[in-house]
This record gives C-alpha cells, structure tokens and sequence, in this order.
C-alpha cells in the first residue's frame, strides 16, 4: 500500500493539472494549498520546500519532487492501477515520454515567449524552434486521437488537456477544431470538472482573506 502524499496547490495554477491527475489516479493525498494572492509561495516556510516558489511540488515518503513533468512521471509510475503510464518495454512508453517531455521542453518556452512577445531567435538556438511548427506538432498527433497514445488515455493528455484548454482560454493558442475537441473531452472528465469546482472555491477565499487583511 502507498504511503499518502502531500501535494503543494494554489488553485487555478499549473498545480491543477497534478490535482487532477491525482484524482484520475485514484491516489491518496493531501492538499497543502498555497494563497499565492497573498504571497505564500514566497514566503520562508514554503521556499524551503522549492526555492523557486512554484507549484506544484509533491512529497512523498520523505522525497520531495518539483517539475510539473516530473511530478507526473513520478505518479503515473506510483499509482499503476490506472493504467495511466505505459511500463518500461512497452511500445508506447517513449511516445508517451516524448510528449510529456515536449510540453516542458517546447509549449512552455514558446508559450512564455508568445505572451510576453519576445521577438523571435535564430531556430538553431530556440529550444522550441518555430511556435506555429511547434504548436502544429503536437495537434497534428492529437489529430491521429482521440488521445495522444491513439485510443489509449494516458497522463500525458492530462497534462496537455490542461495546458491547451488554458492556452485557449488566454487566446495564447488557436482554438482549431482538433485542440477543440480534444479539450472538451478531457475537460468534461469528472477530475476536471471537480478539480474546477474546487479551485474555484479556493481562489474565492483567498482573493476574501486578502481584502479582509488589507
């Protein structure tokens, strides 16, 4: 049996694609929830757990993890009954590496430099290259669907179905038909849709704990 972890949250943040997908994992955790509206992540008692003052972060068994890609890696691997990663020596286990490891390598970097318009480098020293080619790479395999891996949900589309709903949301990414769909039937998923509800109420709370103290 696993040991409960702790996941370190702030709703609506890139900490809600780790809660969603501890939900879909059926895993055993606590929340420790962060109001970054009032600066806790910024704050000594949290800056030792990640110094950078981000979230999410998980502990587990005394072993602390950051990165959101390596966070989901570590669950996927820890809770198997969901089938949710593919083992070491199945076909599908690279595939599903990549495009884990493409979000953090490539979306992120070129989102960050779509939305602060950076203007662009030389290719030969982007790490994402092009944004368009970029962004058509991934859509082009989420066209082969209906999920990243074909027809087999994995914790890679947890993460990406988070990351490309909130890329339409903000207008930082083309709400074509394929990135439609593909959001759609992951957000409509019952860890979305009840990690949405949550956060919602949290965000509430805090945005009211800081009007109280101002």
């Amino acid at each position: 049996m696993t040991d409960t972890l702790t996941l370190f949250h702030s709703p609506q943040s890139r900490s809600s694609a780790a809660l969603t997908l501890l939900k879909e994992l059926d895993a055993p955790y606590d929340l420790h929830v962060l109001n970054m509206k009032a600066g806790e992540q910024r704050q000594a008692p949290y800056l030792a757990i990640n110094p950078l003052g981000k979230v999410p972060a998980i502990l587990h068994n005394g072993a602390l993890i950051t990165e959101q890609v390596a966070i989901f890696i570590y669950l996927a691997d820890l809770f198997t009954k969901a089938g949710l990663a593919p083992a070491i020596g199945d076909p599908l286990r690279g595939p599903y590496l990549r495009w884990l490891v493409y979000y953090a390598a490539c979306y992120e970097p070129g989102l960050v430099d779509k939305a602060m318009k950076h203007p662009p480098v030389p290719l030969a020293t982007s790490p994402y290259g092009d944004f368009d080619a970029m962004l058509a790479t991934i859509e082009a395999q989420i066209a082969r669907g209906p999920y990243l891996l074909g027809e087999r949900l994995s914790a890679a589309d947890i993460l990406w179905g988070s990351a490309l709903s909130w890329g339409m949301m903000f207008k930082m990414v083309p709400e074509t038909d394929v990135l439609v769909d593909y959001t759609r039937r992951l957000t409509a998923r019952p860890s979305f849709t009840s990690t949405a509800a949550e956060d919602i109420e949290l965000a509430a709370a805090h945005a009211a704990a800081v009007a109280a103290s101002a």
